[in-house]
Parts: C-alpha cells; structure tokens; sequence
C-alpha cells in the first residue's frame, strides 16, 4: 500500500500482482482490500485528498480485476456524489475514469446513474471551475468508450475470470485491519511453514514449471549432442595415412 501510494501510475501493477496472489492466498487479497478501505474511510472523514486518491484509484483497479465487488465501487462513488464538494468530486472523476469501461459493462444502468449526477453538478456549478472541466474531460473519456483507460490492458489480463475470488465487502462493514499480523511472533513451526511459504511462492511465480522444463530442454539437448556424436564419422582428408603406409611399404623393399 505505500509503495502503491508512492507511485500511482504503477497501480495497475500492483492490483495485477494482487490478484495473481489472491488466486492462491484469498487472504491477502482480503486483507489487502479491508485496509484500503478502512484507509480511505479515516482519510474521508479528515478530508485528506491525498490519501483518498490513491486509495480510490488502488480499490479501483481492484475492482477491474475481480478481486473487490463492483457494489463497493458503487458505494464510493455515491458517497463522494452525496454532498459535493471540489475535493469530494475530484476523487469521484479520478474513480471513474480507472473504473468506467467495467462498470459500464457489469452494471451499465447503476454506470448511467453515476454519470447523470455528474450532470447534475456541473449543471449546477457550485463547484470549482477546475473541477468542472475534469467533469467535461470525463464524459469525453466515455464517449471515447475508455481508449486511455482500459480497465484491465492486455498484458496484465493475466488471470482468467473463473480462477479468480471476488471478495464482497461493503464500505459499511465493520472491518477488522489485524493490526497484530505487524508484531512479531516466535512460530515453532517456521521450517515447515517455510517450506509451505516456498511452495506458493514458486506455484505463483511459475518458478518450478520453468526450472523442470529447463532441465527437460537441458537433458533433450545431451541426448541430441550424443546422437549426433555417435552419428559423427571422422573423415581423414589430408592422406597422411597413405603416405605412412607408403613408407613402411618402401622401407620393407629397401631392406
């Protein structure tokens, strides 16, 4: 989550990332979301933008990957939508702009809703200039059907949708961040756990699948360097046999 607020242009990485491991350890992805979640709320209420944006656009492209519910996205948006404010409806463009192409495909009428009360406020126009310009910027990136914001881009599709584990949590939820997993705890299992760890973690990053395959390739490759030395037929080109055999025939003569 901090390296993830530190650079939010790679958040689409790290939600790819996250829910590669969530197909193994739902936990983490569980964990993951209840804690940006409880981040955004505490960062909501002390109105710290800052915060709030890089926890929206980090829920957002949770959501875009099936690890977060779509309703949790739909819950943010009508919250920063309720009581608009320059901050509240800058959070909400950013949103939507990382999460529009899947809610307009999921859920098109509830999409439709969000857009018609983007409307509404700028129609209104009690907000900042700036923040009204965002709005305009937005309905142009849906006209364009989201070019620029795609919700998955293809070289980070990298789960298929039935292996993946939606979590279903509502921003309401009373949600228990396990502050303790922080603090250390002495395991007298930790060479067997370990091993286990060591386990997912090569499943998850394909590890023993490429070292079995190179060591296939490997023993392939001795197998061929084998046939074709025993194939091979040493060709002598320079007749220095014949010229020994030559000699010992007129040595014999000579003596």
């Amino acid at each position: 989550m901090k390296a993830q607020a530190a650079s939010t242009p790679f958040t689409s990485i790290y939600a790819a990332m996250t829910a590669i491991i969530n197909t193994k350890l739902p936990q983490v992805g569980e964990l993951l979301l209840t804690r940006l979640i409880v981040q955004f709320r505490k960062a909501f209420r002390r109105n710290d933008k800052a915060v709030c944006l890089s926890s929206t656009m980090f829920i957002a492209h949770l959501v875009n990957h099936l690890v977060a519910h779509e309703i949790v996205a739909l819950q943010l948006l009508s919250l920063l939508l309720e009581r608009p404010s320059d901050d509240s409806v800058e959070v909400a463009v950013g949103f939507t702009r990382e999460v529009g192409q899947f809610l307009s495909e999921v859920s098109p009428k509830a999409n439709n809703g969000v857009f018609e009360r983007f409307r509404a406020i700028l129609h209104e126009g009690m907000i900042d200039k700036r923040v009204q310009y965002m709005i305009e910027v937005l309905f142009q990136v849906r006209k364009d059907k989201y070019k620029d914001n795609l919700a998955i881009p293809s070289e980070l599709d990298l789960v298929a949708e039935e292996d993946q584990i939606t979590h279903m949590i509502s921003l309401d939820d009373t949600l228990d961040v396990q502050e303790g997993l922080g603090v250390f705890k002495f395991d007298e299992e930790w060479e067997k756990n370990e091993e286990r760890y060591e386990q997912i973690r090569a499943e998850i990053l394909g590890e023993g699948s490429e070292e079995s395959g190179s060591e296939e390739d490997s023993s392939d490759g001795e197998d061929e360097v084998t046939e074709e030395t025993k194939k091979m037929e040493i060709i002598d080109q320079t007749n220095t046999n014949i010229v020994e055999l030559r000699r010992k025939i007129y040595l014999t003569i000579m003596s």
